[in-house]
């Protein structure tokens, strides 16, 4: 497991997968949350519309799955029982090889 600052996940986020034509995706979990033990996230470019769009992929049966178009939705987004990834980021570990 790895963790990173904020700051550093914001400028790994930052990279243009719409230019690059290519997407980030990561595995992460929530510490102390058993239904978050594995998940998701990652930015992607969004063919329709030429632009990026964020994900989260929280839970393996696809209930918990939410897209947004900007960085600051994403990311400010109260969906970690009723706390965003910012407020919580010091639970975020991310598994090794995905970061």
């Amino acid at each position: 497991m790895k963790k990173i600052t904020f700051e550093d996940f914001a400028r790994i986020m930052a990279y243009d997968v719409v230019e690059n034509k290519n997407c980030l995706e990561f595995a992460f979990c929530v510490e102390g949350f058993t239904e978050y033990e594995f998940s998701w996230l990652g930015k992607m470019a969004d063919k329709s519309n030429e632009k990026a769009s964020y994900w989260y992929g929280l839970t393996e049966d696809g209930s918990q799955a939410y897209d947004y178009d900007s960085f600051e939705g994403f990311v400010d987004a109260k969906i970690f029982h009723n706390k965003s990834i910012k407020e919580i980021w010091e639970l975020i570990s991310f598994y090794d090889g995905f970061l």
